[in-house]
């Protein structure tokens, strides 16, 4: 009986084999892409625009 039970928690387990680093790298690239975006976002011209002008209206604030 105990021999069957480790055979089938043994079978289970080499099924998902290699799973949890194949969601890792999607993971990762998911990560990528995103950072990738904010950054274009972040240094477009407009947003450097708006940033400095909010920045300019704080420090000549009375």
């Amino acid at each position: 009986m105990a021999r069957a039970i480790r055979h089938r928690i043994r079978a289970r387990s080499d099924s998902d084999a290699g799973m949890t680093t194949a969601e890792y790298a999607v993971g990762t690239l998911g990560a990528c892409a995103l950072a990738a975006g904010l950054y274009k976002v972040a240094t477009s011209t407009a947003v450097l625009e708006a940033l400095a002008g909010v920045l300019d209206r704080a420090l000549h604030a009375a």
